[in-house]
């Protein structure tokens, strides 16, 4: 709980089975933590049993894509606050603090990976990654004039529920880039969010999109175009 308020962490998982127990666990021992809904979107072998020797509760998306998994455990969490991450072992669940310190103010705390202080040494957050989140973050800044941004591809953030009530209907992917999606719904519904540095660790076992040059270019291209195609949208509604 969080000032009387039940706190959901919400994960989707492909490949994530040899850390997702201890992340599971890890987001427990904050003591805020209420519940952790997992969600198995085609995910690894063994993957099930890791998440059943937890207190996680375990559902399924056969939809494949990283939208698709957690627009399933956002439809299935019950907290009042809801917090997206990672199993991958890039994300500390001591981070949740800060998320939720700045909760008290704002509706929506985004994370940001691409802070020099709190990326771990050997954290995939090399050149292109790093330089790559802050200009297309930046594009949504200057575009929407919104307040500081510097990543936009962060996944471990924070939402209220009353957010989530109001945004669900407006999805319109389950691809690589709805966490893009989400952020330039709330951007442009004027709904109050601060963005706040978080710790970029190492990630257990490859990833299916960031741990592939080529891929991770491609997109960042999606991206760009989706912010452009989106603001242009906006202004003929």
């Amino acid at each position: 709980m969080w000032n009387g308020k039940k706190v959901s962490v919400i994960v989707s998982t492909y490949n994530e089975k040899d850390s997702i127990r201890k992340s599971i666990n890890d987001f427990f021992a904050t003591k805020v933590v209420d519940e952790v809904v997992v969600v198995n979107n085609n995910a690894a072998p063994g993957t099930d049993e890791e998440v059943k020797k937890t207190n996680a509760k375990l559902f399924y998306e056969k939809k494949q894509g990283y939208g698709w998994g957690y627009r399933k455990a956002l439809s299935k969490a019950t907290g009042d606050i809801l917090i997206m991450s990672e199993p991958d072992g890039t994300f500390i669940a001591k981070d949740i603090l800060k998320l939720l310190q700045y909760s008290d103010e704002f509706d929506v705390v985004f994370g940001t990976r691409t802070t020099s202080a709190t990326i771990i040494e050997g954290a995939n957050m090399g050149f292109f990654l790093k330089w790559g989140n802050w200009f297309v973050a930046k594009l949504m800044e200057i575009l929407f004039g919104t307040t500081h941004l510097s990543d936009a591809g962060c996944t471990y953030r924070l939402m209220k529920r009353s957010v989530y009530e109001k945004i669900k209907g407006k999805f319109h992917t389950g691809d690589s880039y709805w966490g893009l999606e989400m952020m330039l719904i709330i951007i442009n519904s004027k709904i109050n969010f601060i963005e706040v540095p978080l710790h970029y660790n190492v990630r257990i076992g490859k990833s299916s999109v960031t741990g592939d040059f080529f891929k991770a270019f491609k997109l960042g291209t999606q991206m760009i175009l989706q912010i452009l195609l989106f603001r242009i949208k906006s202004w003929f509604k």
